[in-house]
């Protein structure tokens, strides 16, 4: 189990517990796998845990956050579970989960004062739940797709089929981005948002320019030095040298969220030395490797960059292992067979492309999510910054209101609309139905419920293919 708990010095506790450990008096504190800040007490630790075995979540942005962490987690080292009972002293899933959970934290940076958007997660020693502007108008646990036109769709589509064919006979997945939009891919929903926050948090070439500046929900950052200085090693029971989620040697603890670890070699792969080598120096060893959830099985990552595109390819590590196939042999042919298709692709989307504001809508600051098809498509963060702060509370409150009918209706679907007035007059408006939901802000003072809803309803009809009007 995770938690977050607040303290009455408005610090925060994140907490990774098993329940079924430390059963035993005395064994208490065997129970604890992560604990943020791990310099506190242990009796303090020991009341944070209590206190979550009890908790309610109340806040689903935050739940999200949680799940994301540990869906990354799963997809590089396997399950939490799994690890405990391959080693069962919980020394090796501490020295995973330690600096994992760090990486992953210090993603999010502070923005600069003009984007407005974003708030730092570290503050001084403390780590601040996400703020509502930060969490009104997106929705993580989904993907951006980038729209194509249909030319350039169908050449997306003969790039997938030359990318496939470059395993030969085996079967292998692949996944397109353009800056930090998905283009295409061939993996099931779960695995492809998984990969997609991966790539979107290190990989992309703005990730990989240290003085990038994203408009994703995902930020680029060197991390926190309370992070780096702290939060990176586990304190109890803490290993240099485990058993490692990839493989069954000996290994180092590897880190895959780590800042500036990938570089982009002279034959557009990018590379990193992360996963290290392994005993018997076998160069594929020092590849990544994810776990698919879809197929249950180890693929090794290949990732290949032109310009701002992004292209990852999933090669099965059993049939590398086997002498079926071989990394240099799969890179050549990408090079040789897809190479040019990469170039013209990527700079026909470039000259299509509208920038950071080509979904903003006039007059509207809007999220539009797709819950079977794990999709969202909101307005440019900077767009959403200009909504005044009671516009923004009053989009929080409606988040929680449909957060409380979902709950009530325990997943079955149910379609609904909520309004609410703001204290600035603005409208604030969510409608759910089938699967979908969309959340709106209108901020023109004299607009009456009815202009706000027949307003919803045209935005629906030219953007949504009327997925949300209301009989």
């Amino acid at each position: 189990m995770a938690s977050v708990i607040s303290v009455g010095d408005e610090s925060l506790r994140l907490c990774v517990f098993d329940l079924r450990r430390g059963q035993t008096e005395g064994q208490e504190l065997d129970k604890i796998l992560f604990f943020h800040p791990p310099e506190l007490d242990v009796s303090t630790q020991l009341s944070v845990i209590g206190l979550s075995e009890g908790a309610i979540w109340r806040i689903d942005a935050l739940r999200r956050v949680l799940k994301e962490v540990h869906s990354l987690f799963v997809m590089f080292h396997g399950s939490v579970r799994a690890l405990l009972e391959k080693e069962p002293t919980g020394g090796l899933t501490r020295a995973q989960l330690y600096p994992f959970i760090a990486d992953y934290l210090s993603t999010f940076q502070k923005r600069s004062r003009s984007e407005d958007c974003c708030c730092d997660l570290f503050v001084g020693k403390k780590l601040q739940l996400p703020n509502f502007r930060e969490t009104t108008l997106s929705e993580r646990g989904t993907v951006q797709m980038l729209t194509l036109a249909r030319d350039t769709a169908l050449e997306v589509q003969s790039l997938v089929q030359v990318l496939d064919s470059c395993a030969g006979n085996l079967r292998c997945h692949s996944m397109i981005l353009f800056q930090d939009l998905l283009v295409s891919t061939t993996l099931s929903a779960d695995d492809t948002v998984n990969l997609f926050t991966f790539t979107v948090m290190r990989l992309t070439s703005k990730a990989l320019s240290s003085d990038a500046s994203s408009w994703s929900y995902l930020r680029k950052g060197s991390g926190s030095s309370e992070v780096s200085s702290r939060s990176t090693s586990a304190p109890v029971g803490s290993v240099d040298s485990l058993h490692s989620g990839n493989g069954d040697n000996m290994l180092h603890v590897i880190r895959p969220l780590q800042h500036d670890k990938w570089k982009k070699g002279k034959d557009g792969f990018l590379v990193t030395d992360i996963w290290g080598l392994e005993t018997g120096g076998s160069p594929d060893s020092a590849i990544p490797t994810v776990w698919l959830q879809q197929t249950q099985e180890r693929v090794y990552l290949l990732a290949y960059q032109y310009k701002s595109l992004t292209l990852l390819l999933l090669l099965p590590t059993t049939a590398i292992l086997n002498g079926d196939l071989s990394i240099s042999a799969v890179k050549q042919q990408v090079i040789e067979q897809a190479s040019l298709r990469i170039m013209k692709i990527e700079e026909k989307i470039s000259r299509g492309w509208g920038g950071e504001n080509a979904y903003h809508v006039k007059g509207y600051r809007y999220l539009v999510v797709d819950n079977d098809m794990e999709i969202s498509r909101a307005s440019p963060s900077g767009k959403v910054a200009t909504l005044a702060k009671e516009s923004l509370l009053a989009l929080n409150k409606l988040r929680e209101e449909v957060d409380l009918e979902k709950s009530r209706a325990q997943k079955k679907e149910k379609d609904l609309e909520i309004c609410i007035r703001a204290k600035n007059n603005a409208w604030v408006i969510a409608r759910v139905s089938r699967g979908k939901e969309l959340y709106m802000a209108l901020e023109k003072a004299s607009d009456t419920l009815l202009d706000a809803t027949d307003a919803v309803g045209r935005f629906s009809n030219r953007y949504c293919s009327g997925a949300f009007l209301m009989d």
